[in-house]
C-alpha cells in the first residue's frame, strides 16, 4: 500500500511541477490566420444578445465567451474566465496593439483593479483603439464595436492589451 501511495505522490508532483515550468501561455494557431478572417468572423456576431456564462451565438454571450468562441473557431486556445487573462498572453503596449490582441479592462468597477471585461481589438496600430465585445449594458447590450477614445468609462477601467496568438 505504500509503494502505491509513494508513487501517486510523485506522480503528482511531477504534474504539478510539468504545470509550474510552461511558459507563458501564447498561442500558435493549428492554421495561418489573418486578421481580416478573424474580424470577419467576429463581426459576424455584432447584435447577438448579451447573455451571461454563455460561449454560443444561439444563447448569446458573456464578454470572454464572446472571444473565448471567435479563438476557438480558428483552433486558438485562450482561457474562458475574463480574470484568467490577468496573467495570460504578452503585454502589449496600447500604441502597438493591432488586431486580434485582447484589451482587458475591470469589472464595472473601476478601483477593483481585477479583470472582470474583456474585448479584441479591431484597430491596427497607429489608429485609435476599438474592440469588439459583448457588452452587458443596460443601454445596448450585446456584441457590438466600442472606441476607447471616446468612451471615458472603458478608460477608467482599462488595465491592459494581451497579445494571444500571432495573427497575420
Amino acid at each position: 500500500m505504500s509503494k502505491h501511495i509513494h508513487t501517486f505522490f510523485f506522480s503528482l508532483v511531477i504534474l504539478c511541477f510539468a504545470f509550474q515550468t510552461l511558459p507563458e501561455n501564447f498561442n500558435e494557431p493549428k492554421k495561418k490566420v489573418s486578421s481580416d478572417s478573424l474580424l470577419a468572423f467576429a463581426k459576424k456576431q455584432i447584435g447577438t444578445k448579451y447573455c451571461y456564462a454563455n460561449c454560443t451565438p444561439t444563447n448569446g454571450f458573456d464578454c470572454s465567451g464572446f472571444v473565448y468562441y471567435t479563438f476557438s473557431h480558428f483552433n486558438i486556445k485562450v482561457p474562458r474566465s475574463s480574470i484568467d487573462y490577468m496573467n495570460y498572453g504578452h503585454r502589449v503596449d496600447p500604441d502597438s496593439c493591432k488586431v486580434g490582441d485582447v484589451i482587458v479592462f475591470t469589472g464595472t468597477n473601476p478601483k477593483n483593479r481585477k479583470a472582470g471585461h474583456i474585448g479584441i481589438v479591431v484597430s491596427k496600430p497607429g489608429e485609435d483603439i476599438t474592440f469588439i465585445h459583448s457588452s452587458s449594458s443596460k443601454k445596448s447590450s450585446g456584441v457590438k464595436i466600442s472606441s476607447f477614445k471616446n468612451d471615458p468609462y472603458y478608460k477608467l477601467r482599462f488595465i491592459k492589451i494581451v497579445r494571444v496568438a500571432e495573427i497575420n
